[in-house]
């Protein structure tokens, strides 16, 4: 079972307009409605590859039903928690005289002590057996940072491997309870390794570093338009440490908006497949890229990763660079 956890959902607007003009009533095209929020994309892009999971999340007030019919209308299996704030929402307008992006969201509910203890007595009642969980996303407002290490105690309990896709204070306590996964930036992985700021050159010693804190056992740093990087340990009983960079296929760009979350959702797809950490690597960056060639929300399409897995795989050669050592 891959459970998602979505602190902070929202219902995602995207929409399109030629000239963005201050003081000016604006025309926009047709608005698309999506499901929204890190852990509520991973289920979607894991559904559209013919996986399953169940999305976990808060829902309040009128945006929250409508979260919650969208959800549904993407046949994906689900469980709210109530809340008495409504559902955020956030705006994706592209500038079509230009193409660039432009991306509204709001805060979201603050959360109320009950409603707090109520999310956690759900993750406490999820049914076994438990594969993965996934913390994705943002947090709501005035939500304790210590909240997602929380979470994270509990899932380690139960025995399932968490992955974690959050960033700032809310990661830097949860991951010192321990994950499997973590999928950092550049700038989220220099602030767990406590600099300013990494240079590519520092950054796989970096994620040694993480590995070697025991916070985790694979990190998978997302280089944008350059790939991806993956440090992790092997399993051996020398504990060896395999790095793998693949870099990312070249395609037409429209919207970056879920490329992240559909890059963990193909990643944690391929593991329940039984998929190598290498070919773990090579899904989640088709996926991610496949997510960057489609307009607004719409993450991305399953024929546009299978064409670009298969040039990866092709490619392999060129592009994937596995080196093995020592973890020390």
């Amino acid at each position: 079972m891959i459970i998602t956890l979505t602190l902070n959902p929202s219902v995602d607007i995207s929409t399109t307009i030629d000239h963005l003009v201050p003081e000016q009533k604006l025309r926009c095209a047709a608005a698309r409605y999506d499901p929204g929020g890190g852990g509520i994309n991973v289920s979607r892009a894991i559904h559209r590859l013919g996986g399953k999971s169940r999305a976990v999340f808060p829902v309040g007030g009128a945006t929250g039903s409508l979260l919650e019919q969208l959800v549904a209308e993407q046949q994906i299996d689900f469980q709210t928690v109530p809340m008495a704030g409504w559902t955020r929402q956030s705006f994706v307008v592209t500038e079509t005289s230009t193409r660039q992006q432009f991306r509204f969201g709001l805060p979201g509910p603050a959360w109320s002590m009950d409603e707090r203890e109520l999310f956690l007595n759900t993750v406490l009642t999820f049914p076994k057996p438990i594969d993965y969980v996934v913390i994705s996303g943002s947090f709501p407002p005035g939500l304790p940072a210590d909240y997602c290490a929380v979470i994270a105690r509990i899932v380690r309990q139960r025995g399932a491997r968490l992955i974690l896709d959050t960033s700032g204070e809310p990661l830097r306590m949860a991951v010192q309870e321990g994950a499997f996964l973590l999928k950092p930036n550049l700038g989220e992985l220099a602030s767990l390794v406590g600099v300013d700021k990494l240079e590519l050159d520092e950054v796989e010693e970096a994620a040694r570093s993480v590995i070697q804190r025991g916070w985790c056992e694979v990190v998978v740093l997302s280089l944008g338009p350059a790939g991806a990087l993956l440090v992790a340990k092997t399993g051996h009983a020398d504990q060896r440490i395999e790095r793998f960079r693949v870099p990312a296929p070249t395609v037409k760009k429209q919207s970056t908006v879920g490329a992240g979350d559909s890059m963990v959702g193909g990643m944690i797809y391929a593991l329940s497949q039984g998929k190598s950490y290498e070919e773990m690597l090579r899904f989640g960056v088709a996926c991610g890229t496949a997510a960057t060639m489609n307009p607004g929300t719409e993450l991305f399409h399953k024929d546009d990763v299978e064409r670009l897995l298969n040039w990866i795989n092709q490619s392999g050669k060129k592009v994937f660079l596995p080196v093995a050592d020592g973890i020390n």
